[in-house]
């Protein structure tokens, strides 16, 4: 799904997505269209600009991924505001693009977010990661203790690594390594990672 309130680029979105023969299932204006237009759809993924009529892209982001935690919201504005790329991450975006990013990189972060990666524009990614290492809340505890090789993997996840990366660094089936992230959410009781990754830098996982 396509939401943004200027016609012309959302329709140079959509027309892209097609293009690369991604289904749009809907398109949007205002966040009281995408809300209801995305409970009538369940899209998989959510191409979404934060300055939309009210309700705006980060309630948007948090409503539709409170009823379904399943699917992915990836950000595409024109804002690349330290608060603004904050405010949709603590809402639950997998990814943040500026719109000065090419065709090929849009397709290329919903490719990825639609698998479950995290996506930002180059520089944005180190923003994140620094706010969240001087954010003391705390950590959600495991249910479950976490084997080495799910620490080892939840640690690479953390750095940015897609499940490909991984696989070809540990040598493992990029199904085997989708397994071992399924099993360490459900141990840590949450649903995407940006919160994994969160979770490593709160507990110092992070450092080599």
């Amino acid at each position: 799904m396509v939401v943004d309130d200027h016609p012309m680029w959302r329709d140079a979105v959509e027309r892209d997505l097609m293009g690369a023969d991604f289904d749009v299932v809907a398109t949007a204006s205002t966040g009281a269209e995408a809300i209801a237009r995305f409970r009538a759809t369940v899209p998989q993924v959510v191409v979404l600009d934060l300055q939309i009529p009210e309700p705006g892209g980060v309630e948007v982001t948090a409503t539709v991924l409170a009823e379904h935690p399943e699917s992915r919201v990836l950000i595409l504005s024109a804002s690349g505001e330290q608060d603004d790329v904050l405010a949709a991450v603590k809402a639950g975006a997998t990814g943040y693009l500026v719109k000065s990013a090419s065709r090929e990189e849009l397709l290329s972060a919903v490719r990825r977010v639609a698998g479950g990666d995290t996506v930002f524009t180059p520089g944005l990614a180190a923003l994140v990661l620094g706010e969240f290492r001087r954010m003391n809340e705390p950590a959600t505890p495991p249910g479950e203790r976490l084997t080495e090789r799910e620490t080892e993997i939840l640690r690479m996840v953390a750095k940015g690594l897609s499940y490909r990366q991984i696989a070809e660094r540990l040598v493992l089936s990029h199904r085997t390594v989708q397994n071992h992230v399924q099993n360490t959410l459900r141990k840590l009781q949450m649903h995407n990672r940006v919160q994994l990754t969160r979770y490593v830098i709160e507990q110092g996982l992070d450092e080599d």
